[in-house]
């Protein structure tokens, strides 16, 4: 018998007609959950997931986008991110941020100071700025490394703003210590 773990990444297929159970069979799949593409820390990420996306290839990961917008807006701002070429998954409804148990943000998380702060660094100094919520502004990201079918590694976001680091958690499949 499947579990609803199961179903879920062998059903839910990405933009280039792959599931996710496929594609974590022939290389380990690292599933980066983002809050919307509007959102500045979202923006600040997809710049580090571009910095590391050969090594990541030349790993053996493969890298999925999943994003709360439609395929035609996602294709045209990965294009700006220099990132339209990876596996990517409207989720326009939620339903693998909730089968992955990522929460809704509360307010501290979200708009808090500490993210006054990180707005800041990121979004004026960095020029990431913040674009048109397209999706839930609530909903918190997170990061998943699978194998086989299997979590192996996970990084959920405690603050909108925190700052994985993508290849650490990809290389070393050990539960990463969260802040």
């Amino acid at each position: 018998m499947e579990t609803s773990e199961h179903l879920m990444i062998n059903q839910i297929k990405t933009n280039q007609g792959d599931t996710i159970y496929e594609l974590s069979n022939d290389s380990k799949v690292l599933l980066v959950f983002l809050r919307h593409f509007g959102c500045t820390f979202c923006r600040e990420g997809l710049t580090d997931l571009l910095k590391i996306k050969d090594q990541l290839f030349q790993e053996g990961i493969t890298p999925i986008i999943v994003h709360q917008s439609n395929e035609h807006y996602a294709s045209r701002l990965l294009k700006v991110y220099e990132l339209a070429d990876l596996h990517r998954i409207s989720d326009p409804h939620l339903e693998l941020y909730e089968h992955f148990n990522l929460q809704k943000g509360k307010f501290q998380q979200i708009f808090g100071p500490k993210m006054i702060w990180r707005f800041f660094a990121a979004g004026i100094i960095k020029g990431h700025l913040v674009g048109k919520e397209m999706g839930d502004g609530w909903q918190m990201p997170g990061v998943f490394l699978i194998d086989k079918g299997k979590v192996i590694n996970k990084y959920i976001h405690k603050y909108a703003g925190d700052r994985p680091d993508y290849l650490t958690l990809a290389l070393e499949p050990k539960p990463v210590v969260q802040h």
